[in-house]
């Protein structure tokens, strides 16, 4: 169960915050998490990862000081863009072969 797993939030952590927070975890701790990735999201790059790490401590890496469960929690914008009409790039009409005078209104009221 995800509750189980090292690390909180595992579910929701991006690939660069896993990246980080799997530094301090053992090699059973990542073991389970390898597992559950498999049995749940199955992603190709976090089972790279996951498996790039187990083998570096299987070859005599050592886990780094911390407890991971002591993370700040995540709070990203799962499922979302942040971008929102406000926040979002003016449109642009392309120009027209290159030619600025020949776009009809190229962003202009």
């Amino acid at each position: 169960m995800a509750h189980d797993l090292p690390l909180p939030d595992y579910d929701q952590l991006t690939l660069g915050d896993l990246r980080h927070r799997i530094r301090s975890v053992g090699e059973e701790q990542l073991r389970a998490l390898i597992d559950h990735e498999r049995a749940h999201g199955n992603r190709t790059p976090v089972l790279e990862l996951l498996t790039a790490r187990l083998d570096e401590l299987e070859h005599g890496a050592e886990p780094a000081p911390g407890d991971p469960r002591q993370a700040p929690e995540v709070t990203g914008t799962r499922g979302g863009s942040p971008v929102r009409p406000s926040t979002a790039a003016e449109h642009t009409t392309p120009l027209r072969h290159g030619v600025e005078e020949q776009t009809p209104s190229r962003g202009r009221s």
